[in-house]
């Protein structure tokens, strides 16, 4: 779910920088995404990202619950991949279709762009993204916790396309009802992995919650790994190498 604003937001793209690949920013509406690629490719990402756009504006004016419920709500097997993927998620992780739009948005955008450049990272609102052909290193950003920009999650290529997406209880606009610094996912599907942050997140009010909610997030298929921040206090567990 989107979740940064400002200088948030412009820390998170020096933190996914990186000098191999050329970094362009796509804005349509409310979805602002920073891509690296091998090439410049904002005009085809520009045309992918309205298709997507689209489809969830028209999904929403058809049906309003899809973005105002808090809860998952049914399937829907005539509409575009993308909304079964962000209503299928979220009734995974028991939380609103709109908690999974911007891995949602991320992931099929990536997906597509595999076939302009080999290597795609995007980053919306926090939320990535990772094709790569090389290691990379995703730092944890965690607001004011003294462990914000200490933690890194390092991706190796043979994990990816992976996403890892992060939801906050003190960072940003977005709706949560935890109190972490972070929690970030990690799993093969962006989409599954920003869903699975905000329940996560919706979980942790204090430092005993962050074990059992980082359980809660492991058990979920297609989860590989999770890490929580909570002022000074951090929990991992899964598939997950820590830097």
């Amino acid at each position: 779910m989107a979740k940064s604003k400002g200088y948030q937001k412009r820390f998170y793209r020096e933190l996914t920088k990186d000098s191999d690949l050329i970094g362009q920013e796509i804005v349509v509406k409310e979805t602002d995404l920073f891509i690296f690629a091998e090439k410049d490719i904002r005009a085809v990402a520009e045309k992918i990202v309205r298709k997507y756009r689209a489809q969830i504006d028209g999904y929403i004016k058809y049906r309003p619950e899809f973005m105002a419920s808090l809860e998952p709500i049914t399937q829907d097997d005539s509409t575009p991949d993308i909304i079964k993927e962000m209503i299928r998620t979220t009734e995974l992780a028991g939380v609103g279709p709109m908690a999974s739009v911007a891995g949602a948005v991320a992931e099929f955008g990536g997906n597509e762009l595999l076939a302009y450049s080999r290597q795609i990272i995007i980053e919306n609102g926090g939320d990535i993204f990772i094709k790569s052909s090389k290691e990379r290193r995703v730092a944890i950003y965690a607001g004011n916790s003294p462990l914000s920009n200490k933690i890194s999650i390092i991706v190796k290529p043979g994990d990816t396309p992976i996403g890892i997406c992060t939801s906050s209880g003190t960072v940003g606009h977005s709706l949560s009802f935890g109190k972490a610094d972070a929690c970030v996912i990690i799993a093969k599907s962006a989409t599954l992995a920003d869903a699975v942050a905000t329940a996560a997140c919706n979980r942790i009010k204090e430092k005993k919650d962050i074990a059992p909610s980082l359980e809660f997030a492991l058990s979920i298929q297609g989860v590989k790994g999770a890490v929580a921040i909570l002022g000074k206090d951090l929990g991992s567990i899964g598939d997950i190498e820590l830097a």
